[in-house]
């Protein structure tokens, strides 16, 4: 199951709070990479955020890896997880008049 899962920041902090665990993030995040389970990786345009496209088998599991990372760990970031579903709007294509 592919998954949008888009992060949010804690309250109230800055950027110095992140800092130092940012390459551990990093490190976290390529593993995750490399299980398959992070498909994509992108930072919003509009505001300090990344979004993250995963596959997994359902939202449990994306929240229990997801929760492997250190910022989340930290309690510095959350992550709002949309699960997502294939377009069947095609079929309409096919269907007799």
């Amino acid at each position: 199951m592919r998954i949008i899962a888009i992060q949010k920041e804690a309250q109230d902090l800055s950027k110095r709070d992140f800092v130092p665990h940012l390459r551990d993030e990093a490190r976290r995040g390529w593993e995750l990479y490399k299980e398959g389970v992070i498909r994509e990786m992108y930072f919003r345009d509009d505001k300090p955020e990344a979004v993250l496209i995963l596959e997994c088998k359902d939202v449990e599991e994306a929240e229990e890896k997801l929760s492997t990372l250190p910022l989340v760990q930290k309690g510095l970031i959350s992550f709002e997880l949309i699960p997502l579903r294939p377009y069947h709007g095609y079929e309409r294509l096919f269907e007799k008049e």
